[in-house]
């Protein structure tokens, strides 16, 4: 299965543009394309390429992880069949090289149950075969931007909600000075709610922040996320809820009771 490219994609891969995929202090993004489709794995490192990006590429799990432990990339494609391990496997071992790495799933399963299965186990996006080149891109765009190394450049600042801390400029969160691992995507979600306490923010809002594109109007995705903070917040004993919805309107995080 291959992607699929409009006429527009083939033609604009001859000249650099701006808003090109790149850190803060100028130099290039690292993406690790990990796919056993040498047709597609090309295709896509080429895109990656042409966003500014400095691409390495493999074509199953266990070079995916060797790859990674050797560039350290700033975002990681991932198809989920491979032919040594499931993607998933290799996700757990990516996890372990690089905790806070942004990991966006390629899928040939369309299941409302896998989407949801990949996104669980810790993966930050995915994209469904066959997808267009700029989709992945952009997805990868709301990935980097939003990771460690797309923060790099700013001061460190914390934000405080009653016992809970997020530090944004080291990535950790700790609620009550217990520590709390976040995914990228977790984070990022946690952040806004953070930034604007005892304010209603919409499904449409969270989107346009968190995920920076057209999420096809899938905003159950914004549910499933407040679940996955919901969990990691305010399971334990003595906590209270912080994340409250507010039906029809939104959702807001303010102190527990």
């Amino acid at each position: 299965m291959t992607a699929t490219t409009t006429s527009t994609a083939s033609t604009s891969l001859s000249t650099p543009h701006a808003g090109s995929l790149v850190r803060p202090d100028g130099s290039p993004c690292r993406i690790l394309v990990v796919d056993d489709e040498a047709a597609l794995s090309e295709l896509l490192s080429m895109a990656l390429r042409y966003e500014g990006c400095e691409v390495r590429s493999a074509a199953d799990g266990a070079a995916a992880v060797r790859a990674a432990r050797q560039f350290r990339p700033d975002a990681v494609v991932l198809d989920i069949m491979l032919p040594d391990m499931d993607g998933l496997a290799v996700l757990g071992r990516l996890r372990r090289e690089l905790p806070q790495v942004p990991v966006l799933f390629l899928t040939a399963r369309d299941s409302v149950e896998d989407r949801i299965a990949g996104l669980t186990a810790g993966g930050d996006d995915y994209v469904t075969k066959p997808f267009s080149l700029e989709e992945v891109v952009a997805r990868l765009r709301g990935l980097v931007r939003r990771s460690g190394a797309a923060q790099a450049a700013r001061g460190a600042s914390v934000l405080v909600v009653g016992d809970l801390r997020l530090d944004e400029d080291s990535h950790e969160v700790s609620r009550g000075g217990q520590e709390i691992h976040l995914t990228a995507t977790e984070f990022e979600l946690l952040r806004y709610l953070m930034r604007n306490p005892r304010r209603v923010l919409s499904k449409a809002q969270i989107l346009d922040r968190v995920w920076s594109y057209d999420f096809g109007g899938q905003a159950n995705v914004v549910e499933l996320y407040i679940s996955y903070l919901r969990r990691k917040l305010e399971s334990g004993p003595g906590r209270s809820p912080m994340i409250h919805t507010r039906r029809g309107a939104g959702y807001l995080i303010k102190p527990g009771e």
